[in-house]
């Protein structure tokens, strides 16, 4: 990650920190028009000198010089990097994780930068050398800074946990020679906890020792985030008392088959329970039967879903308000926190949650901690999709304890009415890739030969065949794939799909009016509703710097560092589509996408369609092997074993 050379003109460390985007309110082409103002160093930066730039008047270079003297400790941050050849958009990092003191605390322990997604550690190794006099690879700070690393690569894999042995196998390969030091140096900083292995369960044999090669690391944050789940869904379980009679379930019985009055009562008497299935057995009908019964009793329900439109769907089905998850529990935006927890707790007596299969064990223990003694808390979900994109296997854990009462939907009531996708779905999620029999044109398999052909024809379904043989509007098709690399990744599709759809020159930071976005974070704190990850909009306005973008769950002004965490979102990864639906999907299979392709990736990809699916396969055999032979790789978690522990 080294840094790209600078100009010789004026100072290197403002020139880098001026190109990286990192003055807040300062766009790439005023950027670009600096030297010609005479401003090359930080002395030159005064609000005289700001007003010789084109289109700016006093009030706006008064505010530019007011965020450039309030980003100083990145700056700070710039110059160590640049310093030592790393690249200069790190800064913003550092300084969120390391607060207003990072400049110092990087001088201090340069091996903190590994706190960062994306540093490598020869990055750090660089960085210490730089700053150091004498650094040295046994440095305790190091070793320590090594083992927090493996386990936060280890979390974008999903696990919580590893196994100490790994651990100490991957220090040993980073040239570490008391690997047990650094680790004992990692748990006595409270970054990383230590778990022992669980008590063996032999009854032939009561004396037997736990194995040792069971002992456990886990960063702090995501342990202590599993154990809040047990103890949380164990409060929960102790505490609830049963709503309404077993016999009221018959007011909404209607239409409703046996699975499903099992789960609307289930959720009258349990504390936490699970409703789980795939698409077409009727959850959202269950779920609309709960949301009806429970109001007609005058219970107070909240709904929630990860996304903006899985929520906004919720809605639409149960005739009741539903928010995202972050907005429900009162995501605070700058600090990450919640504003409902346990000192001001929801005011529901029962809260649902669609799509359960996306909430990660930290989203999860904030929500367990936010329901007071006695709620009753529904998990709706298919765990045949794809897990979380953050770490935990919440949803398949709760499950696989045995303590948490589940229903499983399996009728296939859609099949019954003819859905192509919903018969496709279901074969796929039982490892089979059955021939597409949909003579009303539902399900449509384009073959490709390759990825730049797949990205031709991924660009001709979405701008010509799907609206003019189906009559989908281009804005209700959304393109997903695995990848963002190749013809066929997100990139190339989107700059192709941008160039038919919404040509333009990206007048703000690559963005012009009238096009697709996709949020890559959370930023609920942007005015006046804010977006969370995986959110896809439109932009409908672009101001100086600015962009307002409509989502679905309401519009924004995005400005400042959130700018960066917008993508264009014609294409998005599967990942990205999990939680959302649209009228029209185009899902593209391209040879590159081989090694990742698993059974739930490619269920959660067809099961985003809800009208028409056409599936543009360049992946050859690679395709039915993975939906045969391909479950997703298993995550390293404890929250099952805790859960049997704490309940069973």
């Amino acid at each position: 990650m080294t840094a790209a050379p600078s100009s010789p003109a004026g100072d290197p460390v403002f020139a880098a920190f001026c190109a990286a985007g990192l003055w807040p309110g300062l766009g790439r082409r005023t950027a670009a028009e600096l030297p010609g103002a005479g401003i090359t160093t930080p002395d030159d930066v005064t609000a005289d000198r700001l007003m010789k730039l084109p289109r700016v008047g006093r009030q706006r270079a008064e505010r530019l010089f007011s965020s450039f003297l309030a980003a100083q400790p990145t700056y700070e941050v710039v110059g160590i990097l640049v310093g030592a050849g790393l690249e200069a958009k790190l800064a913003a990092g550092v300084a969120d994780a390391l607060g207003p003191d990072a400049a110092r605390r990087l001088r201090d322990d340069p091996w903190t930068l590994l706190a960062l997604h994306g540093v490598t550690l020869r990055d750090a190794d660089r960085l210490a050398i730089a700053v150091l006099s004498g650094a040295d690879r046994q440095d305790s700070r190091r070793g320590r800074a090594i083992v927090g690393l493996t386990l936060r690569t280890a979390t974008r894999d999903g696990h919580t946990v590893l196994p100490a042995d790994l651990v100490v196998a991957a220090l040993r390969a980073e040239g570490i020679a008391d690997p047990a030091a650094a680790v004992v140096a990692a748990v006595e900083s409270g970054e990383v906890l230590e778990h022992e292995p669980p008590e063996p369960e032999d009854p032939e044999d009561p004396e037997a020792e736990p194995d040792p090669a069971l002992r456990t690391l886990s960063l702090a944050r995501y342990g202590m985030a599993e154990e809040a789940v047990a103890e949380g869904v164990a409060r929960l379980l102790a505490s609830a008392e049963r709503i309404a009679d077993p016999a009221s379930v018959r007011t909404v019985a209607k239409g409703l088959d046996k699975a499903q009055q099992d789960a609307v009562a289930q959720v009258l008497g349990a504390g936490v329970s699970l409703l789980t299935g795939g698409p077409g057995t009727g959850k959202s009908r269950t779920v609309a039967a709960v949301v009806k019964l429970l109001r007609a009793k005058g219970t107070d329900v909240a709904l929630a879903a990860p996304t903006g439109r899985a929520a906004k769907r919720l809605e639409e089905l149960t005739d009741h308000p539903a928010v995202t998850v972050h907005r429900l529990l009162g995501a605070q935006g700058t600090t990450g926190g919640f504003a409902r927890n346990e000192e001001w707790p929801l005011d529901a007596d029962v809260v649902v949650v669609d799509e359960a299969s996306m909430l990660d064990v930290e989203l999860t223990a904030a929500l367990l901690e936010a329901c007071p003694d006695g709620t009753h808390l529904l998990f709706v979900g298919d765990p045949a999709q794809l897990p979380s994109i953050g770490p935990g296997h919440v949803l398949g854990d709760l499950i696989d304890s045995g303590v948490v009462p589940v229903t499983e939907l399996t009728t296939l009531y859609r099949q019954a009415e003819g859905g192509a996708i919903a018969r496709l779905a279901t074969a796929v999620r039982g490892g089979e890739l059955p021939p597409v029999d949909s003579p009303d044109r539902e399900v449509v398999v384009v073959p490709a030969t390759g990825s730049a052909e797949a990205a031709r024809r991924v660009v001709q379904l979405v701008t010509d065949s799907i609206p003019r043989a189906l009559g989908i509007d281009p804005g209700s098709v959304q393109v997903v794939t695995p990848v963002h690399r190749g013809p066929a990744g997100t990139i190339e599709l989107n700059k192709a799909l941008k160039a038919q759809l919404n040509p333009g020159e990206g007048t703000v930071w690559g963005f012009d009016a009238g096009d697709r976005v996709v949020a890559t974070a959370n930023h609920l704190e942007l005015e006046p509703t804010g977006f969370a990850n995986g959110e896809v909009g439109v932009v409908t306005k672009t101001g100086d710097g600015t962009l307002d973008v409509a989502f679905a769950s309401g519009p924004v002004t995005v400005t400042g560092k959130a700018m960066s965490d917008l993508r264009h979102g014609w294409a998005i990864t599967v990942h990205r589509a999990q939680g959302s639906e649209w009228p029209g999907v185009v899902v593209v299979v391209p040879p590159e996408a081989g090694g990742m392709l698993s059974r739930p990736l490619i269920y959660t990809a067809l099961t985003r369609a809800q009208n028409h699916l056409s599936i543009v396969h360049a992946s050859g055999a690679a395709l039915a092997r993975a939906v045969h032979d391909v479950d997703v790789r298993p995550r390293r978690t404890r929250l099952a074993q805790l859960l049997a522990e704490t309940i069973g």
